[in-house]
């Protein structure tokens, strides 16, 4: 390893004390002040204990889970051009006189934990990506090498093993927002831009972010993390795992107090997948869905709030198997309350496949139980179909909308596939739908939770919705194959 860089260090200059004769001519310049009443000072406060989960020191929590962390030095062979050659333009006759491209070894450092006393070592997949060689370090000093057991890209968590027994492990412990809260006392350790086995410590900042993948469930901590420190563990106060260190917000590369750790929970099911498959099983319901927003609450009868998940898609599947349409709003699954879609989504990988589950729905205002059983996401692909359109288009304007029935031609041109409904043409810039981002080239799909093949259809929907009293419709847009409900204002 090389010798790390130079550091200066800069100290501020001491304020020198003054002599007794400059404190005497002080004190004669200036007049004397009066001296307030002695007041009784605070009572000091307690010293808070381990028990409390607000330690006075983080020593004793070191010394125990430091023999279960682990540093991960890969490796990775790699080509590199001789001499000049990578600055020669490509085919120039001069490139074979230096020869071919030379295999190099580059490395790279990272962190882990042990699971189990048998060798089992959790870290992040883009610890290991790619590299030939992976060698574990272990607190005692101990070398071995490790072969990877299976991978999971979409949380970035990687399963390792060694050939050994006896080892000191740590357990994953519960990071929902009742036990791991914002405000508690958090550990990470890692091996930090290589500097091995290194202790941090701060607080849990945030709960529930989300930075770029279907399944993400970020804990948010100030405790330092750096380069080197992904896959390593976040412990809770009771040296538990409530967190896999992955990422950090940064300018420079450096910690600036906003690292995330992914969550345990999600890290838990994982890690049990890749330990008895190899790779993931993730349950699979078949519905695209989206957030409801306060302006669609209105739109859809019986909804008293934005909670749930409304469905904007129904393929080929098991919720299509079961009966669930498009336009439903799930309500509970598998006996827990849905929140929103981040959580419908976490619940249903989080399944098993093949359990049969039942699901809440509201449609048309009343609430019903349907029952299915769950697919495996890896291996089931949605389909679309559906009737094209009509040969002469039918053009007319709702809404502030310029709209045009789709054809089979329209269809082609647009690159729309066997798409069904009406595409949006023109937006009155002064309309609602504007206002609501509805852009031409857009397809509506649905009014009112109904389908809508011609003019015709989404002005009756619209009419229905005006004698319904309502002041918005909800429609099915569909931009660039993507599904989303939006509500816009309807005037008379």
């Amino acid at each position: 390893m090389s010798a790390n860089p130079s550091v200066s260090l800069r100290f501020l200059p001491l304020r020198p004390a003054l002599s007794g004769f400059a404190l005497l001519a002080l004190g004669s310049a200036l007049s004397p002040l009066p001296v307030p009443a002695q007041e009784a000072a605070p009572a000091p406060a307690a010293l808070i204990t381990p028990e409390d989960s607000r330690p006075v020191s983080f020593a004793e929590l070191a010394r125990q889970v430091s023999p279960a962390v682990v540093n991960i030095t890969t490796s990775t062979v790699i080509a590199t051009p001789v001499g000049p050659q990578g600055l020669l333009p490509e085919g120039s006759p001069f490139g074979d006189l230096f020869g071919g491209p030379e295999p190099r070894r580059t490395g790279a450092l990272g962190s882990g934990f042990v699971v189990s006393d048998d060798g089992y070592i959790v870290t992040n997949n883009h610890v290991i990506d790619g590299a030939d060689e992976i060698e574990i370090e272990f607190f005692s000093g101990t070398r071995l090498p490790a072969t990877v057991v299976g991978v999971d890209p979409n949380t970035d968590i990687a399963l390792l093993k060694v050939d050994a027994t006896g080892l000191p492990y740590v357990a994953f412990g519960d990071s929902n927002d009742d036990m791991a809260e914002v405000g508690d006392w958090v550990m990470a350790m890692g091996n930090p831009l290589g500097q091995g086995f290194s202790v941090s410590a701060g607080i849990i900042s945030a709960r529930s972010r989300a930075l770029s993948g279907t399944f993400d469930d970020f804990i948010q901590t100030d405790a330092a993390i750096n380069q080197g420190n992904s896959g390593g563990p976040l412990f809770a106060m009771d040296g538990e795992v409530i967190g896999v260190n992955t990422s950090l917000l940064s300018p420079d590369g450096g910690s600036i107090g906003i690292g995330f750790a992914m969550s345990s929970n999600v890290v838990k099911g994982v890690v049990d997948q890749l330990r008895e498959f190899g790779e993931t099983r993730r349950g699979y319901l078949g519905v695209r869905i989206q957030d409801i927003h306060p302006d669609m609450v209105e739109t859809i009868a019986g909804l008293a709030g934005t909670q749930g998940a409304l469905v904007t898609e129904v393929p080929p599947g098991p919720a299509l198997d079961a009966g669930i349409r498009s336009g439903d709003v799930i309500l509970t699954f598998n006996g827990a309350e849905v929140t929103d879609t981040r959580q419908l989504v976490r619940m249903v990988a989080a399944a098993p496949v093949g359990e049969r589950v039942d699901v809440v729905v509201l449609r048309d205002g009343a609430e019903m139980t349907l029952g299915l059983t769950l697919g495996r996401r890896e291996t089931e692909l949605a389909a679309t179909a559906g009737p094209t359109g009509p040969a002469t288009p039918q053009k007319g304007e709702v809404a502030g909308l310029g709209l045009t029935q789709i054809t089979a031609q329209l269809a082609e041109e647009l690159g729309l596939g066997e798409a069904t409904g009406l595409v949006v043409t023109a937006v009155d810039p002064a309309s609602d739908a504007a206002a609501k981002g509805i852009m031409p080239g857009d397809v509506i799909t649905e009014a009112g939770q109904q389908p809508v093949a011609s003019i015709a259809d989404l002005e009756a929907r619209v009419s229905e919705a005006r004698e319904a009293g309502r002041r918005s419709i909800l429609l099915l847009i569909r931009r660039e194959g993507n599904p989303q409900f939006v509500a816009i204002a309807i005037a008379d």
